[in-house]
């Protein structure tokens, strides 16, 4: 018998309701935000989640879990999530669905996770339950999947507004440090203010100078603290 269906065999059934349900999800994802994302969407769907928020904490959970899924962001803070598909791209036994995910322009970002040997790319912000299910389902044999017709969920989740505030109080702590690493909080900003669709945080991180003089960094934080102030209320 194929060794991968009698692991199935063992684990619970997918169902129309609960697609993912017997799933064990690795997120690999520095923002506390979009990872509240992706942790009620895959509630909502069956899986289980584990998250870790760097390469460091992730190849911890690979010695220790033995994931399905694995979604993995390009930028994280101790390196290329690059680095880590690439990985696990070439590790025996290879994690079944390896998914690289960013809120760079979608083309060159897809092109690089493909080329590190993911299977595929997830865009952010996931705009519904319904893209989730679909880009993980796209990429598992058919014994993961439900068998019949079943209702897509076409709606989308509502992220912990405290989740928001831990991201911008990050960036705050990071504008703190003698030297801060602008280009990754540039690419940490730009994420989290397409995820909440916030055009003027994603201006200020655009246009982030690359050496922060005192009065660029001031301006910034000042700019934070109102987002951070404004967390319970609309952005």
């Amino acid at each position: 018998m194929d060794d991968r269906l009698s692991e199935f065999n063992l684990r619970p059934q997918p169902t129309a309701e609960r697609p993912l349900l017997g799933l064990t999800i690795l997120v690999v994802e520095d923002s506390r935000y979009a990872s509240e994302a992706v942790r009620l969407m895959s509630l909502r769907s069956g899986a289980r989640l584990r998250r870790a928020d760097c390469l460091t904490s992730a190849e911890r959970h690979l010695n220790i879990y033995c994931p399905t899924v694995a979604i993995v962001d390009l930028g994280l803070p101790d390196g290329s999530g690059l680095d880590l598909i690439t990985q696990m791209a070439t590790t025996k036994p290879r994690v079944q669905v390896i998914l690289g995910t960013s809120g760079a322009e979608r083309e060159a970002a897809e092109k690089q996770v493909m080329a590190a040997g993911a299977d595929g790319f997830i865009a952010k912000p996931v705009s519904t339950i319904a893209a989730y299910q679909a880009a993980i389902l796209a990429h598992l044999p058919d014994a993961y999947r439900p068998s019949g017709p079943r209702e897509v969920p076409f709606v989308s989740v509502d992220p912990d507004p405290l989740a928001l505030r831990e991201d911008l109080s990050h960036a705050m702590d990071l504008l703190a440090l003698d030297c801060p690493p602008v280009l990754y909080l540039r690419r940490f900003l730009i994420g989290l203010a397409r995820a909440i669709k916030d055009s003027a945080l994603e201006h200020q991180a655009r246009t982030m100078a690359d050496t922060l003089g005192a009065p660029d960094r001031a301006a910034l934080r000042a700019f934070l603290s109102r987002r951070i102030d404004g967390v319970t209320g609309p952005i």
